[in-house]
């Protein structure tokens, strides 16, 4: 037994910023080559120095070719990133898009969904925290007991 033997600091938060993409009842959700059956909210990591909110403009115009529009902050999520397994601090804005969206980049796919779909494999982010608050806001439909 090593009784002076520190613990593994823990590991830094990958820190991303996306958009919370709400029309008509559904989110806009993307998923990227590397893992093309998880989807996630678009956006990205910002480069050092970066405003969150550049970071955003930058990332979806390079994923999606569109850039926000009337972006506002939604809310600050921290969970456990889907594919890398390490802390996830996400900085989420609601915003509408310029244009039609069209994958590019990393990005695999993208759909837009209410969020009920079972067979639709979400990142925990999106699952177990922006769904619950987005119908709480009455943007997304409630699962309903039939």
């Amino acid at each position: 037994m090593f009784e002076h033997e520190t613990p593994e600091p823990d590991p830094a938060p990958l820190t991303v910023v996306a958009a919370a993409v709400v029309e008509d009842g559904r989110l806009l959700v993307v998923s990227k080559k590397a893992a093309p059956d998880v989807f996630y909210l678009p956006g990205g990591k910002p480069d050092a120095g970066e405003e969150p909110l550049a970071a955003l403009t930058r990332e979806l115009a390079e994923e999606l070719g569109a850039a926000p529009v009337g972006p506002r902050h939604l809310a600050d999520i921290e969970a456990v990133a889907a594919l890398e397994g390490v802390p996830l601090r996400m900085t989420v804005f609601e915003a509408g898009l310029d244009r039609v969206p069209a994958p590019a980049a990393e990005l695999a796919d993208l759909r837009w969904t209410d969020g009920l779909d079972p067979a639709l494999h979400l990142a925990p982010a999106v699952r177990d925290h922006l769904l619950p608050l987005l119908r709480e806001r009455g943007l997304l439909p409630v699962l309903t007991q039939g």
